[in-house]
């Protein structure tokens, strides 16, 4: 007997045996044990999620021969019919290939017959939104008003392109991708029913590679048994697929805990030796950083069986919520700059060098507008921990035009003014009009060149109120303002000036006066 792949062995025959789309189930259920089957359906989903397989068996629920009802019997000739695709009132359509308005009417010219075998006539139709502006008008008028014998099902997986008019007509269930937790459960169950020696581990990466989609995980999952000669080894999965043991990336974090650069470079270039690709370790060190997050903000979240649970809750303590998240970025970051650098292994290992560069020494808490703090780096004492500048006495406009800052966080020092200060404390207050100068990186910046200034810790909170000291800004205008008086002044009283005036019958526009210096 000619071998059977999985995907299609174990093809769910009822909904007993669909995994992962419990809430479309339980809405079909309920229509067919009430007897409110509507004449349309749309399943809309991606690749793989059980869109045809759900057709087929609401077509047997549909012409069953013990009745309508949602636990077709499998064993009556209308339910074996549908199963081995023969079934004389299952008409399934590929739209990809069916897309002429010719095509469409000569199938709609079938529907006013009476169903051969069933109780209904089951028009199946694949990646529907493939037909023709002209297909879909055709058909419209037969999904407005069916005969009682006909049923539709439509399917695919891009419903934005599907034309309202038939949208509005359909009952739309939409099919979730399968979690990675199902699809493990399945292979899982499956392999023990098939007799294949299998290792537990190989199975999540299976899962995770399939990417939501049941069919592809069977496909791979007969890849596998042949890959391994007849059994399912994880060191031949992790072949198969390309895919980074997770152990590279916990020796990838954890050299990054330690500073430990030299490591970083060895495990990188071990990666490069067994040909891993380097996406798919910056796509899983992202993962494995976000499972470091939720463990830090949850930490009975970690998986109890977890393998690396123990080295996953030794890393918390290593690398601090910012650490990580700021890792976690830089992983995203990396991953978009891959195709851009000079090979993917010097992209990979410069992302890493980005987790060693950036990663602050010991962040202190920052205060933000509304009583929330935030993290930012600690700047380095110059040499003896000296300070290197005189103590503050208050005059916050002067100190801003001493400042080494630019940009908008020059922009938020110069539009505050000083609200209230103390020894390695600063709080300063911006107009309401001006609230987005709160924003946090501009206050770490700030905060960061405050700490250059004096060489030491500052905390320093920042609010948005009512402002009724002058502002350095405030200030440098009304500056600029008296200057450009008492230069247009001095343009009035120039002798030259006075008799441009009288000889041409002209006048000075003062605002059009600048001083020396200003630009505006």
């Amino acid at each position: 007997m000619s071998y059977q792949v999985l995907a299609r062995k174990w093809r769910p025959r009822d909904f007993a045996a669909l995994v992962g789309q419990e809430h479309v189930v339980r809405a079909l259920r309920h229509a067919l044990e009430q007897k409110r089957l509507h004449h349309a359906y749309l399943f809309t989903g991606t690749r793989g999620v059980g869109k045809t397989t759900l057709a087929r068996i609401l077509a047997k629920c549909l012409n069953c021969e013990t009745g309508i009802t949602p636990e077709p019997c499998g064993r009556c000739s209308a339910c074996q019919e549908i199963d081995g695709g023969r079934f004389v009132d299952l008409l399934e359509v590929d739209a990809a290939t069916n897309t002429r308005v010719d095509e469409m009417r000569q199938l709609l010219d079938t529907a006013q017959y009476a169903p051969t075998r069933g109780r209904f006539k089951v028009y199946v139709i694949d990646e529907v939104h493939m037909l023709s502006n002209s297909a879909f008008n055709a058909m419209l008028k037969t999904l407005e008003e069916p005969p009682e014998h006909l049923k539709f099902i439509l399917a695919t997986t891009d419903p934005q392109k599907i034309p309202v008019t038939v949208l509005s007509r359909c009952l739309q269930f939409n099919l979730k991708q399968m979690p990675v937790a199902a699809i493990f459960g399945h292979l899982q169950h499956l392999l023990e029913a098939e007799k294949i020696a299998f290792e537990p581990e190989a199975l999540p990466l299976i899962a995770r590679a399939a990417a939501g989609s049941m069919r592809d995980a069977l496909s791979l999952l007969d890849q596998a048994i042949a890959h391994g000669g007849g059994k399912i080894a994880t060191g031949d999965v992790h072949d198969m697929l390309g895919a980074v043991d997770t152990s590279y990336l916990l020796r990838l974090l954890e050299a990054v805990a330690g500073q430990d650069g030299a490591q970083l470079l060895a495990i990188a270039d071990e990666m490069q030796s067994r040909s891993l690709s380097f996406d798919a370790a910056l796509q899983d060190l992202a993962g494995l950083l976000l499972r470091l997050a939720v463990a830090h903000a949850v930490p009975d979240a970690l998986e109890a069986d977890a393998p690396e649970r123990e080295r996953l809750l030794a890393l918390t303590r290593r690398l601090d919520p910012e650490n990580v998240q700021l890792c976690y970025q830089i992983a995203l970051q990396g991953r978009e700059d891959l195709p851009l650098a000079p090979d993917e292994h010097s992209g990979f290992v410069m992302t890493l060098l980005r987790m060693l560069a950036f990663r602050p020494e010991a962040p202190p808490a920052v205060q933000m507008a509304g009583g929330g703090a935030v993290a930012a780096p600690q700047a380095k004492l110059p040499a003896g921990g000296a300070p290197r500048a005189a103590p503050f006495e208050g005059d916050w406009p002067e100190l801003v035009r001493r400042l080494q800052i630019t940009g908008a966080a020059r922009e938020l020092a110069r539009n505050s003014a000083m609200a209230r200060h103390a020894d390695g404390m600063i709080e300063l207050v911006v107009p309401k009009s001006m609230a987005h100068l709160t924003e946090r990186n501009y206050q770490e910046k700030l905060k960061a060149a405050l700490e250059q200034h004096f060489g030491r810790q500052i905390s320093l909170k920042v609010s948005a109120a009512e402002v009724a000291a002058a502002t350095a800004a405030v200030m440098d205008a009304e500056d600029r303002e008296a200057r450009r008086a008492d230069a247009a002044r001095a343009v009035q009283g120039d002798r030259f000036v006075k008799d441009l005036v009288d000889m041409f019958d002209a006048k000075v526009v003062g605002s059009s006066v600048r001083a020396n210096g200003d630009k505006n």
